[in-house]
């Protein structure tokens, strides 16, 4: 540390043009950054779905369709027009329609109703679209422009799409509505106008440096995108408050502002490394889970939150020696009050607290664990066109879902068996393969290049088994367990995907990522504040206070009966105990020094101790909260929304729960805390300040 703060009150000028550099270069890296729209490929590599899509992706030239184009009051001649259209689309890869079936110059009823009606029906014609990954975008907008508004387009290339469309420029948008809403609360939290933007600029250089680095390692969620940025802002931003306040106490024991810092720099770097470090420690948890959206998002934050206590320990400092002069002409009269005695306030409502903290835990805790998970992309404006294209196509021809199976290659006979046994099952439509449409001794070579890019490559065939369910849900997920237990009747190898089939195996590994992601956070964090307090007692006591906030945060879904978003579900838990566990370790960390280091009783210690740590607590709270809000009103995405409202109301229960519970549950629990607390001093010690006293 000496010489850290040597160098950086020496050379506070180059520093400070050293890490606006940085921050320039991120900003112009940052925009530049690949996003991943897709959850699957964030699937274990293990996992069904995945490998069946990286052999179909490596092995067969021709994809399955993933998008159904609609277009009404047309003849046959009129929509085989329009299908040459779509083929002509750059990004369409393939086609297919009822001329790829039947001879539609033959009047319709000799072809028959179960052959034409999936195609056309009412003068409406629905074509099988297969459009190339990555290629959405452009053509998508492509299909509207020849489809017009009459027309429809949905699936899951269009969903793909929808969520680019919505998420791009959501953090921007975030930040914008964030950062002056944070910059009031820190105008009145502080004594001079200029303070804010300091804290703003010393977090805001680490927020950009953290995305411009992003640029080098490749893509990253569409998740991640959204709420890193705003989530590292709001986070660690009490780091650069820490330091300025210590900075602040320094000078009034000394004239030398260098002086002055260095000795703020030392005296800070304790609490702002256990504040990150605890933080650290809660975020690294996601990394632990097969679902790899976890460990994107764990590591983009850990990244974040490092970045921030460097630019907290160097940049502020430098930036601070450069610009404390003009920060001193512009003091003002502190407008927020101090909240000294705001502990009479809560010392009425403290047993009641404690009581209706301990009825509701285990019912929250129950319902939590209850609430009904949402793993595709539902929740999106019922009024936007992919909701309503969808409904159009779906009122017309129904409901079609695409579950692509792949076996072993070398069996026809198995292969025209299985397929006629999948087509038996329930909510099955229609099978289509190979050998269960053409003679199995016909070489598929021989039926065209088409047909045989479409059903084989060298190692492997493909079936693929159309189902009339929603893309998730229970009838979904059953379809696909009973599609997967028929295909191994016949075959010991098989992989399947598509639709349905992709949100099982996300289902899938939520299920085994839990609890077991909980569970590792709040040991990480229970180890660091162990270390911090070296009690076994105090641990459980912390924890408890934020886990309490989570449960009855994640089970208000349960209980309104709105779905939740797998993601909100996984990640709230984590980012909330990393993100709020500060405010139970900071009062506590107050609480001990009054109770055993000072010697007051525990109800004495309680009431000091709110006049020491709420308003740090009120300030931090707020920012994070309103960085939620933020991110829930600005964001289209309904994955993005549930994760603002998830953390702006768990942000809130965790200040109420920190302020209201653990005060009581401290109280409550002193004779435990004294005994199982190491190195405290005796009771009797006299207190050390005459404001304590009061």
């Amino acid at each position: 540390m000496k010489f850290l703060t040597g160098f950086v009150t020496k050379h506070n000028r180059a520093v400070t043009a050293v890490f606006v550099l940085l921050a320039v270069a991120g900003a112009l890296l940052m925009g530049g950054v690949g996003v991943k729209y897709d959850m699957i490929s964030f699937l274990p590599p293990e996992s069904n779905s995945t490998v069946a899509l990286r052999i179909m992706a490596k092995e067969f030239a021709q994809e399955i369709p993933n998008t159904r184009v609609m277009v009404t009051d047309l003849s046959l001649t009129e929509a085989a027009a329009v299908k040459r259209s779509l083929s002509a689309i750059e990004g369409v890869t393939s086609v297919t329609w009822l001329d790829d079936v039947a001879d539609v110059k033959m009047p319709l009823e000799y072809l028959g109703e179960s052959v034409v009606s999936p195609y056309y029906r009412d003068g409406a014609a629905v074509f099988s679209v297969t459009i190339g990954s990555g290629a959405e975008a452009d053509t998508i907008e492509r299909i509207y422009d020849l489809i017009g508004e009459d027309g429809a387009v949905a699936g899951e290339s269009v969903y793909r799409y929808s969520g680019q469309k919505l998420a791009r420029g959501e953090s921007s948008r975030a930040m914008m509505l964030a950062v002056p809403l944070i910059l009031i609360i820190l105008l009145l939290s502080t004594e001079s106008w200029l303070e804010p933007l300091l804290f703003l600029s010393a977090i805001g250089a680490a927020v950009l440096i953290n995305s411009g680095i992003n640029f080098f390692l490749g893509e990253q969620s569409f998740v991640t995108n959204s709420i890193s940025p705003i989530l590292q802002l709001a986070v660690s931003l009490d780091y650069a408050i820490f330091l300025l306040h210590a900075f602040s106490d320094a000078r009034g024991e000394t004239d030398d502002a260098r002086g002055a810092m260095r000795t703020a720099m030392r005296r800070a770097f304790p609490a702002i490394a256990a504040s990150a470090l605890t933080t650290i420690f809660g975020f690294a948890a996601m990394c632990f889970m097969k679902f790899r959206i976890g460990t994107d998002l764990g590591l983009n934050l850990i990244k974040g939150i490092i970045l921030s206590y460097l630019s907290v320990m160097i940049f502020l400092p430098a930036l601070t020696l450069c610009a404390y002069k003009l920060v001193d002409r512009a003091k003002h009269k502190q407008i927020l009050p101090s909240f000294a005695h705001i502990g009479k306030v809560f010392a009425k409502i403290r047993i009641p607290a404690l009581v209706i903290a301990v009825a509701v835990a285990v019912p929250c805790f129950l319902a939590q664990s209850k609430s009904e998970l949402v793993y595709g992309t539902g929740g999106y404006d019922p009024s936007t066109r992919m909701y309503r294209d969808d409904a159009k196509i779906t009122g017309v021809f129904g409901v079609s879902q695409p579950i692509a199976i792949l076996v072993p290659r070398g069996e026809p006979s198995s292969e025209r068996a299985l397929a006629r046994e999948l087509a038996e099952l329930p909510h099955i439509l229609n099978v289509v393969s190979y050998a269960a449409s053409a003679d199995i001794n016909i070489p598929p070579e021989i039926a065209g290049e088409t047909v045989s890019a479409l059903f084989y490559s060298d190692d492997y065939a493909r079936i693929i088994a159309y189902t009339d369910t929603a893309d998730e849900g229970d009838t979904a997920f059953a379809t696909v367990e009973a599609v997967r237990g028929t295909v191994a009747k016949y075959y010991e190898t098989s992989y399947s995907a598509g639709g349905s089939a992709n949100l099982y195996d996300i289902k899938d590994t939520v299920q085994y990522d839990r609890g077991l992601i909980s569970l590792i956070a709040i040991l990480l964090c229970g180890a660091v504040i162990l270390v911090t307090f070296r009690s076994l007692s105090l641990p459980v006591v912390l924890l408890l206070t934020i886990e309490v906030s989570i449960w009855i945060n994640m089970s208000v879904p349960y209980f309104t009966g709105e779905p939740l978003s797998f993601i909100g579900y996984l990640v709230i838990s984590t980012v909330q105990l990393g993100a709020t566990v500060d405010y139970a370790i900071l009062f506590a960390d107050n609480y001990t020094r009054f109770r055993f280091g000072r010697g007051y009783t525990s109800a004495r210690a309680v009431y000091l101790t709110y006049g020491k740590s709420f308003r740090s607590i009120l300030i931090s709270a707020a920012t994070l909260a309103l960085s939620g809000a933020a991110l829930a009103i600005v964001s289209a995405n309904p994955i993005v929304k549930t994760l603002g409202i998830l953390l702006t109301r768990g942000t809130a229960l965790s200040f109420i729960m920190v302020n209201c519970f653990l005060p009581a549950a401290l109280i409550a629990l002193d004779p435990v805390i004294r005994r199982t607390t190491h190195k405290r001093r005796a009771a009797g010690t006299k207190p050390q300040n005459k404001e304590e006293t009061v």
